[in-house]
């Protein structure tokens, strides 16, 4: 589903295509794209030490990851929502771990009504959730179009720690600058300082897996 938005020319007004429901919207180049993700200091230390993620990080447990900025802003609340979220690192991963693990995914939630014994195999089978909530401004107020998270689980964090990776990037101080600008009402400042995020060129089809 597309919206549209109304544009005015010095013709007149006509509609434009706007951004779709969903879409994966990220900074990315020809070899790797850039989610984000949240942590206590004692994780992110160990990650930018490390090149890579090490305890205390557990890799039994399903870590979401988030091409979206200012959805990882709303997540973590700057920075400033929990201690265990007071990190907000940029990590930059191979196109080919990112297309792979969009593959090996199903929705978070059923998308459609399935009994417990089908949706349990569908898990076991799909190592990696999808899950599309509203994208947020920079208010962190809802938007009409919905950002993708992507949890990886058993196969996929060895992946992603051991293959995918290529370099962790700890922005917590350019995620709180903006958020200062914010508050001082300097709202086309914190704009310009934005990631500049694009449509992510992926053509499969993506579990929905709407939170709703």
């Amino acid at each position: 589903m597309t919206l549209t938005e109304t544009l005015q020319t010095d013709n007149g007004l006509k509609l434009i295509p706007a951004i779709p429901l969903r879409q994966i919207r990220a900074v990315y180049d020809e070899q790797t794209i850039r989610v984000y993700q949240a942590y206590s200091d004692s994780i992110a230390d160990a990650a930018l030490a490390q090149g890579t993620f090490a305890p205390p990080f557990k890799m039994t447990r399903m870590t979401w990851i988030k091409p979206s900025f200012l959805w990882m802003m709303y997540r973590a609340g700057w920075g400033f929502k929990d201690p265990s979220q007071a990190r907000i690192l940029a990590i930059d991963i191979s196109r080919a771990g990112f297309a792979w693990a969009l593959a090996n995914s199903c929705p978070s939630h059923p998308d459609q009504p399935l009994n417990q014994e089908t949706w349990q195999h569908l898990k076991q089978a799909k190592p990696v959730r999808i899950q599309w909530d509203p994208e947020r401004d920079l208010q962190l107020n809802p938007l009409p179009h919905r950002s993708i998270q992507i949890g990886l689980g058993g196969i996929a964090v060895d992946l992603y720690v051991n293959q995918w990776l290529q370099n962790i990037t700890d922005i917590t101080p350019q995620a709180q600058a903006i958020f200062a600008l914010v508050q001082q009402g300097e709202v086309a400042k914190a704009q310009a300082m934005l990631p500049s995020e694009l449509p992510y060129p992926f053509t499969e089809c993506i579990p929905l897996g709407d939170k709703t």
